[in-house]
């Protein structure tokens, strides 16, 4: 009854329509009404009315009715809003800030909960319009273009259906530039569209044209940027934007054949600050920078080499400690520097590596302790004298609880015979 009742107040165009209005907005904060509007008959079609009346005030606060509306978790709340769709896009060039703003986080809403809806906006020109937005000079309309193109890009169909329109038009050019001046310009715009960059790259298998608009480089020396403020007084937020940048190029060094590609020993420096930086605070950064660090140094010897002559070692052994991941994550980047051969071992060696990695030989993860294994069988494989000191230091009586581990006990055995071998044998 009462929904019925604001309804009605709404269509009766009597003075007190914006009071009316202003208190269906209210009531459509509720879950149960939002469906009960819905399912009333001519609602959608009035809120549409007003919204597209030639009153700037009932148009906004219709505005704000339908961004009530799109906030409901239910598909059919949605899908109710579809007649409004192609005004919502024909708005984005308004007249006011709050108004343009109201009608792209509506959107954003709306594509959340319904495939039908992402469906008949990609169909009315949405990419276009957004391409067309991103070029505002305005930060909170950059944002919510920001939260727009990443509900869409976060969509099931978004890989064959909606990242190759993305990528065919102006936006990744823009967004890569907004992402890079995020500290200077806006940082709520570059974190949005940072996260936007890492789904189009995890989910999509050819990266060319990022690559071609020089993503890597760009992004390289944004982290560097990151880095160097990082000491004085990092700004609010810093972490939300370091995390996508560190995912994007994790991803693009996974994905592509970028050896050579910014070859530069800052970013080793760069993320070791960054590192230090949010270890307290933001720990789930830890993980982030050692997959990068490990995409950095799987194939290349240049970054191998880098870590070692730029004394990052010790820093890097402090962090084998600090959760189940990251222990894993230091062995693996310590595995692929072991891997590039004798140098590379003895400047492993340099460090008393092998005390620190006895104790893991105990721990009750099988992943830790097999790539533990993994990394001792190359130190004693390019420098047989470890083998030695791992004696002395009593490491063969750890190795001998790993006999009966199913998953490890051939590998501890193989170490096992190297470890007993006479020197020179």
């Amino acid at each position: 009854g009462q929904v019925l009742e604001l309804l009605r107040g709404v269509q009766r165009g009597s003075e007190d329509r914006k009071r009316s209005l202003g208190c269906l907005r209210w009531a459509l904060q509720n879950e149960e009404t939002q469906q009960k509007f819905v399912r009333l008959d001519g609602s959608i079609r009035t809120l549409t009315g007003l919204f597209t009346s030639s009153l700037a005030d009932l148009q906004l606060e219709a505005a704000r009715c339908l961004h009530e509306l799109s906030h409901s978790s239910v598909p059919a709340v949605a899908e109710a809003c579809l007649p409004v769709t192609s005004y919502l896009l024909t708005y984005l060039s308004g007249h006011s800030l709050e108004f343009t703003e109201l009608c792209l986080y509506t959107l954003g809403n709306l594509v959340v909960e319904s495939e039908a809806v992402r469906k008949q906006l990609l169909r009315q020109g949405i990419i276009p319009v957004l391409a067309s937005c991103i070029q505002s000079p305005h930060e909170a309309v950059l944002e919510g273009v920001g939260y727009v193109l990443s509900q869409l890009l976060q969509a099931k169909e978004a890989p064959p259906e909606i990242i190759p329109l993305v990528l065919d038009s102006v936006l990744p050019q823009h967004m890569l530039r907004l992402v890079c001046s995020g500290l200077k310009a806006g940082m709520g715009a570059a974190v949005e569209f940072a996260w936007c960059l890492h789904y189009i790259i995890c989910r999509h298998e050819d990266n060319v044209v990022l690559l071609a608009l020089g993503a890597m480089p760009a992004l390289t020396s944004l982290l560097l940027d990151l880095a160097s403020e990082i000491p004085q007084e990092a700004p609010e937020g810093l972490e939300l934007l370091v995390c996508p940048v560190l995912r994007c190029l994790s991803n693009l060094l996974a994905q592509t054949d970028c050896q050579g590609q910014g070859q530069d020993g800052r970013l080793l420096i760069a993320l070791f600050l960054i590192l230090q930086c949010f270890l307290q605070q933001h720990p789930f950064l830890i993980q982030e920078c050692l997959w990068l660090l490990n995409n950095l140094t799987a194939d290349d010897p240049f970054f191998c080499s880098a870590l070692l002559s730029l004394e990052l070692l010790p820093a890097l052994l402090q962090l084998l400690t600090c959760s189940q991941m990251a222990t894993v994550l230091v062995l693996t980047v310590l595995c692929n520097i072991a891997e590039k051969g004798p140098f590379q071992c003895q400047g492993l060696l340099c460090q008393p590596l092998l005390p620190w990695l006895l104790p893991l030989l105990t721990l009750p993860d099988p992943e830790a302790v097999g790539q533990c294994l993994e990394l001792l069988h190359l130190l004693f494989l390019h420098c047989p004298e470890a083998a030695a000191d791992f004696t002395r230091l009593s490491g063969h009586q750890a190795l001998e609880q790993h006999q009966s581990t199913p998953e490890l006990q051939e590998r501890a055995q193989a170490l096992l015979d190297m470890v007993r071998q006479p020197p020179g044998a």
